[in-house]
């Protein structure tokens, strides 16, 4: 069965106060980019170790297959997308140094 679905009412529109764009410098860029591959990492770390502590629990019996096989599809899907990642960025470092200034 197909519901109405009513619309409020409609609102005027707020103009966003532009703020300066901050200019970073390249040393700054570089240590964002470390600190969010290092979060990344540390990310695809802790989900490998959730999942040896569920596979631990189900192996006493106290966690479901299912949480066990989801946690282990999540991380292993997490640690191939972190190798792409990884992969792209030394590629693009190469062809970076091919280049010829």
């Amino acid at each position: 069965m197909i519901q109405s679905l009513s619309l409020g009412q409609v609102q005027p529109a707020k103009l966003i106060e532009s703020k300066p764009i901050q200019q970073s410098t390249p040393a700054e860029l570089t240590q964002s980019f470390g600190q969010f591959l290092q979060t990344a990492i540390d990310n695809v770390n802790a989900q490998e170790k959730s999942v040896h502590k569920l596979n631990d629990q189900y192996l006493v019996g106290q966690v479901d297959v299912t949480k066990v096989l989801i946690a282990s599809e999540q991380a292993q899907l997490s640690l191939q997308l972190t190798s792409q990642i990884r992969n792209k960025v030394v590629e693009a470092y190469q062809e970076m140094m091919r280049m010829q200034v």
